[in-house]
This record gives C-alpha cells, sequence and structure tokens, in this order.
C-alpha cells in the first residue's frame, strides 16, 4: 500500500479549516478520515479537528478493528460520540456558537472496505478499469432536491444554493452516519477521500486523469490535484486522503 494526504487553505480563504488523516494499525488495517469543518472565529478547524483526532486516537487504541459488523458499530458510537463532544464545545465557548463539521471515512482491512460519510466531502474508489467511482451520498440540499425529482443532477451542479447542508456534525444532538460497503474488493486499485473544495473546482473526469497519471508518483498525484484546484482560483479549503494499492 501507498498512501499520501495533504490539506491546503487555498487561495481566498485566510485560514483552513479541515482537517486530514490516514492512519494504519497493528493489523495492517488503514483508517482514512477527512473532515471539513464550519463555523464562525476560526471555529471550523476546532471541529474537524476533533473529529480527526478523536478517531484517530480511539483506532490507535486498538490492535484490530474487528469484524465489519463490529467496525460498523465502532464508527457509530464514536462519530455520536464525537457529535456529543463538538456541541459541548459549542455550549462552553460562547465564541464557538455554530461550530460543525462534515466527515468521510474509510476502514480497509483484509476482508471488507466500508465508507462513513455525514455532509458533503466524498468517498471514491479507483476501479482496476481505470474509472473514479463515488461511493458516498453527499448531505446537501440540492442532493435532496434530485431525489424528489425536483433538480437534475446537471442542475444541481450549478445550483446557488449547492453547498447547502442537509446534515453535519455538531448541527444535532442525533446523527446518523450513512454507511457504505464495497462489495467488489478485489476490483479496487485504490480509495480517496476529499472535501468538497476539490469536487467544486474539479470534475470526477479531471480528478481522474491525474490520479490515473502513472508517470506520477503518488504524492505528486495529491500534490497535483491541489495545485490544479489552487489555479483555477482556490476558493475553498482542499483536503485529499489518497491509498492505492499499486506497489503491494
Amino acid at each position: 500500500m501507498k498512501t499520501c494526504y495533504m490539506t491546503d487553505s487555498g487561495r481566498v480563504r485566510s485560514h483552513n479549516e479541515d482537517s486530514v488523516t490516514i492512519l494504519k494499525n497493528e493489523s495492517d488495517e488503514y483508517l482514512l478520515v477527512v473532515a471539513d469543518g464550519m463555523g464562525g472565529h476560526r471555529k471550523g478547524e476546532v471541529a474537524s479537528s476533533i473529529v480527526v483526532t478523536k478517531l484517530g486516537s480511539r483506532f490507535n487504541e486498538i490492535p484490530s478493528i474487528g469484524s465489519k459488523l463490529d467496525a460498523i458499530n465502532w464508527l457509530n458510537d464514536n462519530i455520536n460520540e464525537i457529535n456529543q463532544d463538538i456541541l459541548t464545545y459549542g455550549e462552553e465557548n460562547v465564541d464557538s456558537k455554530g461550530l460543525g463539521t462534515t466527515v468521510v471515512v474509510a476502514l480497509l482491512t483484509s476482508s471488507f472496505l466500508i465508507f462513513g460519510n455525514i455532509g458533503d466531502s466524498s468517498g471514491y474508489v479507483i476501479n482496476k478499469s481505470k474509472k473514479l467511482h463515488k461511493v458516498t451520498k453527499d448531505h446537501t440540499l440540492v442532493n435532496l432536491l434530485v431525489d424528489v425529482g425536483n433538480l437534475t443532477e446537471t442542475e444541481a451542479k450549478t445550483h446557488p444554493k449547492r453547498n447547502v447542508l442537509m446534515k453535519a456534525l455538531g448541527a444535532s444532538e442525533k446523527v446518523d452516519l450513512d454507511i457504505f460497503e464495497v462489495v467488489d474488493m478485489e476490483d479496487i486499485e485504490a480509495i480517496m477521500l476529499c472535501s468538497d473544495g476539490l469536487t467544486t473546482m474539479l470534475t470526477d473526469e479531471q480528478i481522474e486523469k491525474v490520479l490515473n497519471d502513472d508517470e506520477l508518483e503518488t504524492s505528486e498525484k495529491v500534490d497535483k490535484l491541489i495545485r490544479k484546484c489552487n489555479a483555477r482560483g482556490g476558493l475553498d479549503n482542499v483536503s485529499i486522503a489518497y491509498l492505492t494499492r499499486n506497489g503491494e
């Protein structure tokens, strides 16, 4: 396995509210996490950091994530605890009202690959045919409108309210993590998680082209994606976690 994760503030935002990590435990299981924080007075980065730090420390505490059901329960339990931590932080710090964060996570073991998400940070896989496929589904207003038939997917891409979130950590007392299983693990060459700073600046086709460039090393691919976003204006923070099986 080869891994790389990077985050960049972009060219417009004065600070970076994203957090990202990739961890491997003693059982050679991988945890990938991207969180995109929100909230005034520079507190978005607090919320995203709580997610990545606490999930990461708890992952490091266990020798193995266990079965697929164990992993799903572990994710749900920890995400709900972290949601409470964010709510508590907002209550105890008056300048942090409204802080919150998205989260997208992937757990890879020898027997399963699962994704979980809340918000509009995204999880992708690349298969052996070199095709990029989005696994997660964004919790946005426009996606809801698409689901009920009020918008087409094409209209949703340019809708003025396309960034309005319907779910986020820190937004309510109870959160439900959407879980997605990748059934055909043997067909997967790579995993990518990202904040919406990437997907609002580059199309899936543009992302796919960079990730399939065999002349680039793993870290060079991630760096090139970020540079492309910044070349197009860098309107948002960009975070990417990338794992490839090339070189196993």
